[in-house]
């Protein structure tokens, strides 16, 4: 983005003011633009380019999240069965995202595809009798529902090697295993469609986008609006600037802006950061024998973001595989953040909360301890249950982005850690606020839709209505429920996004 956006100085008001440049803030500013041009829009990011905290393309798994290999989204029950309620509800929701993608390429707001999305299977691998039987049943269950139509599954290491030869090279034939594989899945940049996204906001609309400027506080006016105080971090410079709707979509630091505010909503939530590393190979011949994102099972007290993956990674049209992730601890609540950031979080407020969350995931704690502790050579004996011969000389350790865990009150146990993506809003509807992480970017559309419905219901529900069909024509629609609805969609996104599965 050109340097005359970070001299610019922001107007005294705007309708809508949206805090960070990550796909969240993207998305929103999109989708107002379209339902209302004349809205006058701020987006202000701390940063001197969009995306670069948990957006940025090696700062997550690039997952497009269908819950097509993620098994903590398909929960075996005490009786036996399978719940793939929470399945079909993410993969709903990826589908509404490619919907819209579809739409921002179909009106050349978005260029050359491929950039951002590439077709990639998607496979779910697990070791040992007791899980190879819990594969099936899901497997069988999935299979009655349209989302996932076409899974397969195999427990013949022959087909097993076809579909994962570099994970089943140097294999004993009497090893047991079994894997589930969606050619549907999808490898994506988000980092790269934010920047897209932006780039069409900044010379295709009157969105107006202030880089290196960091809003600092929020408070309430008598007036119903938002006044903040913003800092030009190039010019050390502060101003006032006041907003009728307010979003925080500023990843880690979500949690601190929202405290500011102090709406009720607010009260009780806490924060705990979770840092990560990757293992990551640019060796072309290894690559070439793994085509696919196969995610396995958490090991015992592992958190769900914590399911060993092993990626294909295709940024900036180069190939590469990812191993991880590996937990680490920050006091930090974002890469570029302060070590302060999470004793600076700590209130009255959210005390109890904080206390309650830790006695009660002490586990989790002795977890992220032994991770942290870990060398390069331990973490290559992990991935070495996925790649037998794995050398350690073949990969790098790359650090991922900092996640902000919830940290909700909870009346029974004082506080509660939430692995989810949650919209906060206040009861006016004048301020909203992404907190959580996965499946996060991936679910982008949903979430900023779902921001919409509970802060701008009526125009949601009526001049905005026709616009919104045309972007997402599934809205309102189970698609589980209308397979003829699916496939048309699926075929219509598809040929959009020029995905080749």
């Amino acid at each position: 983005m050109p340097q005359t956006l970070i001299s610019r100085t922001p107007k005294p008001k705007y309708d809508v003011v949206l805090i960070g440049g990550g796909i969240m803030s993207a998305t929103l500013a999109t989708l107002l633009h379209e339902f209302d041009p004349n809205l006058e829009i701020a987006i202000f990011e701390r940063l001197g380019r969009f995306a670069k905290e948990s957006t940025a393309a090696w700062n997550n798994a690039g997952t497009g999240h269908s819950a097509f290999c993620e098994l903590n989204y398909t929960p075996e029950q005490p009786d036996g069965s399978i719940d793939i309620s929470k399945a079909e509800s993410i993969a709903e929701q990826f589908e509404i995202s490619k919907q819209f993608w579809a739409y921002l390429v179909d009106k050349g707001y978005v260029d050359t595809p491929k950039d951002f999305i590439n077709s990639c299977a998607h496979m779910s691998l697990v070791f040992g009798e007791k899980d190879a039987e819990y594969l099936k049943k899901r497997h069988d269950k999935l299979s009655e529902s349209v989302l996932f139509k076409g899974m397969e599954f195999s427990t013949d290491h022959d087909k097993l090697r076809e579909w994962i030869p570099l994970v089943m090279s140097k294999r004993n034939k009497s090893e047991v295993l079994a894997a589930t594989k969606m050619d549907m899945g999808t490898d994506v940049n988000f980092g790269s469609l934010t920047r897209k996204m932006g780039r069409h906001l900044m010379l295709g609309s009157n969105v107006e986008i202030f880089l290196y400027h960091e809003v600092k506080d929020i408070n309430p006016r008598n007036d119903g609006k938002w006044e903040m105080k913003v800092k030009d971090r190039t010019k050390n410079h502060k101003q006032e600037v006041v907003a009728d709707f307010v979003f925080i979509g500023a990843g880690g630091y979500a949690l601190p802006l929202l405290d500011s505010s102090d709406i009720k909503e607010s009260e009780g939530y806490g924060g705990f950061p979770v840092s990560g590393q990757w293992l990551v190979t640019h060796n072309q011949e290894l690559v070439e024998k793994h085509q696919a994102k196969v995610y396995t099972q958490a090991t015992v007290d592992a958190p769900p973001m914590s399911v060993p993956h092993l990626d294909l990674r295709i940024i900036d049209g180069k190939k590469a595989l990812l191993f991880g992730p590996f937990a680490g601890f920050s006091t930090k609540f974002l890469k570029e953040g302060s070590y302060l950031d999470l004793p600076e979080s700590v209130n009255t407020k959210n005390l109890r909360s904080l206390f309650g969350a830790w006695w009660h995931n002490l586990p989790l704690t002795k977890y992220l301890i032994q991770q942290v502790a870990m060398n390069k050579a331990q973490r290559i004996q992990h991935l070495r249950e996925f790649i037998k011969d794995a050398k350690e000389e073949d990969w790098e350790l790359k650090v991922a982005g900092q996640r902000v865990q919830i940290i909700k009150k909870d009346d029974q146990l004082g506080g509660k850690l939430e692995f989810g993506t949650e919209v906060v809003v206040n009861k006016a509807g004048t301020i909203a606020s992404l907190l959580g992480a996965s499946p996060g970017a991936s679910t982008a559309v949903y979430a900023m839709l779902n921001v919409l419905e509970k802060c701008f219901p009526e125009k949601m529900e009526g001049e905005w209505k026709a616009k919104l069909l045309e972007m997402v024509p599934s809205y309102g629609q189970k698609l589980a429920q209308h397979p003829e609805l699916t496939d048309k969609l699926r075929d219509y996104s598809k040929e959009k996004l020029e995905l080749e599965y």
